[in-house]
């Protein structure tokens, strides 16, 4: 299942908005520096979905606002 995310990096608090089924605001208080960010969502959408943080993959989107993740 493909994750279509909008990152909010350096939040005062991590939330998650869900827009569909299939995309979600998140925002995470970790800075977007060597894939802190992308790591702190990752883990808010294993969190979320109840699943390990090693089934949530980032596809595309390292370093822009724009991700794509992908659930196994």
């Amino acid at each position: 299942m493909k994750l279509f995310v909008n990152a909010k990096p350096n939040s005062k608090t991590a939330k998650i908005e869900k827009i569909d089924e299939a995309h979600f605001n998140i925002s995470v208080a970790e800075p977007p520096v060597q894939g802190k960010a992308n790591r702190a969502i990752a883990k808010t959408l294993a969190e979320y979905f109840s699943v390990a943080v090693s089934r949530v993959t980032l596809v595309s989107g390292f370093s822009s606002k724009q991700k794509v993740f992908e659930l196994i």
